[in-house]
């Protein structure tokens, strides 16, 4: 779909994303711990630094923060002052914690104006946004409907899915009646059905970009199906700007997820594509441990090639073939191969080693 474009970034060291307009499709998460108390924990402030800079090498391109208290506020506006990745306020209910937000270097905004109080208190929002260069994305959930809406549900004049939309339609009219522009919607429903339709239906009469994301999905296997159905459906149907898959894992789970969908509908391109085999009775190597190993790494590498982990010659170069560079294992021995070819016969125990030299060399 030809949505308009929406900047997150641009001020201090934040870099630039464009989300809509034809751009990639970007990939989020959103932090998973308290950032209360980085003012006094230095530690803690830079840990957070170094893995955002991990989620960044690994195809992230967003990460959103909670902000439930003014501490957080301030807690996240240490952390912006320092890294390059956007990153978005999440906020509920109290206006005042986005404006202290805006003291920082956040990218963006997220708020749903039916729970921010009066058109004031969005208009506040709003002029500090646009001062600043900010964004804002308006998050709506299935459980915070507005009670009219709720009441035709239940009478059975909407489904939820209508409801969803509608309820956007009015949030968004909130902004457009300030001027505001650079605002980005989303849809969230925890079923995959309800998800996909209220994203379709407002796609076919709205030009916003659309932020995906199946809410409450679950845990790591449940949440990814239920995400990939979703994404891949929207996706495919040229619909989606931004995605994140909501699990309850990591981070780092919620991003590989969400490049892997990306890369499977072909909408992201460029990276190492990781291809392993489930492993049988047929053990030869020990194709989990090395793939938990290296999967981080292989992702954050620059490199727009195929890599094959096999667990036995059965699976190695025959199954492999099509990979730049492949490992598979023959009993105490490892072999290395590219195309399908053999290359290198090494002891299992330098596989790592091996490994790391043929995959620099390409």
């Amino acid at each position: 779909m030809n949505t308009k474009t929406v900047t997150l970034g641009g001020k201090g060291i934040t870099k630039q994303i464009k989300i809509g307009g034809g751009a990639p499709v970007s990939v989020q998460t959103m932090w998973k711990e308290s950032i209360t108390d980085l003012s006094s924990n230095n530690e803690k402030l830079e840990r957070i630094l170094r893995e955002l800079n991990e989620l960044s090498m690994m195809g992230c391109d967003i990460v959103r923060f909670a902000v439930p208290d003014v501490e957080s506020a301030k807690g996240l506006c240490l952390i912006a002052e320092r890294s390059s990745m956007p990153l978005v306020a999440d906020i509920h209910f109290d206006y005042k914690l986005a404006l202290e937000c805006l003291k920082g270097n956040v990218a963006a905004i997220r708020i749903n104006p039916g729970n921010i109080g009066s058109v004031e208190n969005i208009r506040a929002v709003v002029e500090g946004c646009r001062e600043n260069g900010v964004a804002i994305r308006i998050g709506i959930n299935s459980g915070s409907l507005p009670q009219d809406l709720q009441q035709r549900i239940m009478n059975g004049e909407l489904s939820r899915s209508q409801g969803l939309c509608e309820t956007a339609v009015r949030e968004a009219s909130v902004f457009e009646d300030l001027n505001f522009e650079q605002y980005v919607v989303s849809m969230k429903s925890s079923d995959v059905k309800e998800t996909i339709e209220c994203n379709r239906f407002y796609a076919q009469k709205y030009n916003n970009p659309l932020h995906l994301g199946v809410t409450e999905a679950g845990p790591l296997v449940g949440g990814l199906i239920k995400s990939s159905i979703a994404f891949s459906t929207l996706l495919n149907e040229g619909i989606g700007d931004t995605i994140r898959v909501s699990l309850s894992s990591s981070a780092q789970n919620e991003v590989l997820a969400g490049v892997n969908i990306l890369k499977e509908c072909g909408k992201r391109n460029k990276g190492v594509t990781l291809v392993s085999c489930p492993r049988c009775g047929r053990i030869g190597f020990d194709v989990h441990s090395f793939v938990d190993r290296w999967q981080n790494r292989l992702l954050a590498m620059d490199k727009n090639i195929t890599v094959a982990v096999m667990g036995c010659v059965v699976n190695g170069p025959g199954e492999g073939r099509h990979a730049d560079l492949g490992i598979a294992g023959t009993g105490e021995k490892a072999i290395i191969f590219k195309k399908g070819k053999i290359v290198r016969t090494i002891d299992a125990k330098d596989a790592d080693k091996v490994f790391e030299e043929e995959i620099n060399s390409l």
